[in-house]
């Protein structure tokens, strides 16, 4: 199925053509798991809602300044931008009033952002109330906190200054119990920018509280996860989903998919990767699938995990060429999002102000 987003909703149609397509089994799947999905675009500088309505597959596209980790919790969701990372709260009660009246069942609404410079800020997640981030620039995990613009947290062993100089392209990061459990990055590089002569097998997983490489040999990984009691990583550079074994040091591939995979989240036995092209610079040369660039999709696919199999997907046809992060709602069916920008999305405004303040209780002079 196609469709091609109305340019009377959103600028992302105004300044560029987004044109979709999905298997007939997409919404479908999306119902059955029961979720809806959330996705970052830095290229496009858009994060992406993904749910279902009444008419089928609901898209709607929010203007972020090169957006990449996405970290949600049950009452709030943090956007890591280009310079900042905002927080957006968790509205559920104000959803079903958005225009038209009861078509979303949740909303963020921008609250605040911390501004951290450009630190090439990754994945992100949530460690109770602290918000760590993969600080790529300067190869370490580090926390969001006001007063600064940024906390080193932890770094692998090898990194042993903190400068502003990309060494390994740190760039994933799992939770285990809640703490950071294993890392992803593409060499074991103590120069500036020297992963890039490695990228094609210097790839590493490693963990985080011995600091010890558990798998190398891999691709430009991405997006570590731990989930149902296993390890999972992306094998961006061979387009590849798999299973890590960190007693043995080795993966095995659980799907090969048609796109360079980044962004994975997990769902009632299903896996949602994040496909995007490549573009054609230096950055890919070298690269398995770049062999098969012109074969190469950006969208969703959705793996079912007891067979590998490709189950459903979705795919922008044009205006969006690459996906960072991806994650999923569940029990959500269509959120909407007021962010930074919501004139220039299209969207509505939102004001959020405390129950008393509505009835009167607490104004005074």
């Amino acid at each position: 199925m196609t469709h091609m987003l109305d340019s009377a909703k959103s600028t992302a149609a105004k300044d560029r053509l987004v044109r979709y397509e999905h298997s007939k089994s997409f919404v479908p799947l999306l119902r059955q798991i029961g979720c809806s999905i959330l996705i970052s675009t830095y290229q496009a500088g858009k994060l992406v809602v993904v749910g279902t309505d009444e008419q089928g597959l609901a898209l709607g596209f929010h203007n972020f300044d090169r957006p990449m980790g996405l970290a949600v919790r049950q009452d709030r969701l943090a956007v890591a931008a280009r310079d900042c990372v905002w927080t957006l709260l968790a509205a559920p009660n104000i959803a079903p009033r958005i225009e038209p009246a009861g078509r979303f069942d949740q909303l963020f609404a921008a609250r605040s952002a911390t501004i951290t410079g450009d630190i090439q800020a990754h994945e992100a997640a949530w460690v109770g109330d602290e918000l760590w981030v993969v600080n790529t620039l300067f190869s370490c995990l580090c926390t969001v906190e006001t007063g600064f613009s940024f906390v080193p947290r932890w770094r692998p062993p090898f990194i042993t200054d903190l400068a502003p100089e990309d060494k390994c392209h740190l760039n994933g990061m799992a939770l285990v119990d809640g703490r950071p459990k294993f890392v992803t990055f593409l060499g074991e590089i103590v120069t500036p920018r020297g992963w890039r002569p490695v990228k094609a097998s210097g790839g590493c997983l490693m963990d985080v509280p011995t600091g010890q490489v558990v798998v190398r040999g891999l691709c430009m990984p991405h997006s570590p996860r731990v989930h149902g009691g296993r390890l999972w990583v992306l094998d961006s550079g061979r387009g590849h989903m798999c299973l890590a074994d960190a007693a043995a040091g080795r993966t095995e591939v659980v799907a090969a998919l048609p796109g360079y995979t980044r962004g994975l989240a997990f769902q009632n036995g299903f896996a949602f990767v994040g496909l995007s092209k490549i573009r054609e610079t230096s950055t890919f040369g070298g690269v398995p699938i770049a062999e098969r660039r012109d074969e190469l999709k950006c969208g969703i696919g959705i793996v079912e995990l007891a067979t590998g199999r490709l189950a459903a997907h979705l795919e922008f046809a044009t205006g969006v060429d690459e996906i960072f992060d991806v994650q999923v709602l569940p029990g959500v069916r269509l959120p909407t999002v007021v962010g930074p920008h919501p004139e220039d999305d299209g969207s509505q405004t939102a004001w959020i102000v405390p129950d008393s303040a509505r009835s009167g209780k607490d104004l005074g002079a």
